[in-house]
């Protein structure tokens, strides 16, 4: 294998790939990134077997050929190199590689040795074609409530399914529950996509990428980002029925300013470090307030009050951290919360008649 590419193009896809090369692994092949001719391009590529991360850049083709390098060495060296054309020469198992004054020769490995890469047949699986910035808010608004609990696999992952015509993402870690509804659909869809999956496709996402073509089998997903592409397995298993947990109707209803909102919850949290994240919040209908109360048993306590439009007069005690979080993904200035009591679900949404996006929280045992 002989070609050219630039430093810069390079660098970048490197960056990208070499996040999924694996260094904690007993196939030392993994810690390895694949270069490989593609016609006019270079395939740059990694796997962890779990994902598949690919990038295409632009390249001077000499001749074809492929070698595997380690991910991080080769990553580090190039992002250093200046600005300017690279050559690259495979040399039995070594890479050569030339810049300017600078050179370097890099130990392979065959690219026989590499695993094979993923591959989903287009013909037999369900495409989506959607916008970059509704892909990375709804991700965004779901990935949060997903459950780091290895236990239990299906809560670890973004629930996409097709429900009365529509695309919906729905996470729940068993505290907490986000549904966003994406699209429309006339195709069935029912796919749990790993959190880390999701979270290398945000990273890729460049301020370039107009549109997310994702492609489901019913093993695998595939997202193409422009000229990168990552490929990864599904969780196996069926997701809960969750949409019993969010409440129809609520006896409480709180319109407020979310900066508003989002500032009683963080000064109310300062106190609520000792007893685990925990507030209480007051509704109060007669006087058109919110308050939130806090304790620390050795530092004090805390009582932060907002006039505010209030339907109904309750109380109910909620992990700080959940509120928060839920308030940082919601994008509007106005929000609506709402409950129906200590015991209730709390349901978080935007203001807009029309809203897509469902947050709820369970209540703590005060």
């Amino acid at each position: 294998m002989e070609l050219t590419v630039t430093q810069e193009n390079l660098s970048k896809a490197l960056a990208v790939v070499g996040r999924v090369a694996s260094t904690k692994t007993q196939l030392p092949i993994l810690s390895n990134i694949l270069l490989r001719t593609d016609g006019s391009r270079l395939q740059i590529a990694a796997t962890n077997l779990e994902v598949a991360s690919t990038q295409y850049i632009g390249a001077k083709i000499v001749t074809p050929g492929a070698i595997t390098i380690p991910a991080r060495l080769v990553s580090e060296f190039v992002s250093n190199l200046p600005k300017e054309s690279i050559d690259l020469k495979v040399v039995g198992n070594n890479l050569h590689i030339n810049s300017g004054t600078y050179s370097s020769v890099i130990n392979g490995v065959i690219a026989d040795d590499f695993p094979e890469l993923p591959t989903i047949n287009e013909d037999s699986s369900i495409s989506y074609s959607i916008k970059a910035d509704d892909f990375k808010q709804a991700v965004s608004q779901t990935l949060v409530t997903a459950s780091s609990d290895s236990t239990r696999p299906i809560l670890t992952g973004v629930y996409w399914h097709s429900h009365e015509g529509s695309l919906f993402l729905a996470a729940t870690d068993g505290y907490r529950l986000s549904e966003k509804k994406l699209v429309e659909t006339a195709s069935e869809v029912s796919a749990i996509i790993p959190v880390p999956t999701l979270q290398e496709v945000l990273r890729t996402l460049t301020d370039d990428t107009d549109e997310v073509d994702i492609l489901f089998d019913e093993t695998q997903v595939r997202f193409r980002l422009g000229e990168a592409e990552i490929i990864s397995r599904l969780i196996d298993g069926n997701f809960p029925d969750y949409r019993q947990l969010i409440p129809k109707q609520s006896d409480i209803s709180i319109t407020i300013k979310k900066t508003d909102f989002s500032r009683i919850v963080k000064i109310s949290s300062l106190f609520a470090r000792e007893s685990g994240g925990s507030i209480t919040l007051t509704a109060d209908g007669d006087g058109n307030t919110l308050s939130i109360h806090s304790i620390a048993s050795q530092l004090g306590e805390n009582t932060s009050e907002v006039s505010t439009e209030v339907s109904g007069s309750g109380q109910v005690t909620l992990n700080s951290r959940y509120l928060s979080e839920a308030l940082s993904v919601i994008d509007d200035d106005t929000v609506i919360f709402e409950f129906s009591g200590k015991l209730s679900p709390c349901i978080l949404r935007s203001t807009a008649k029309d809203t897509n996006y469902y947050h709820v929280i369970m209540p703590l045992k005060s």
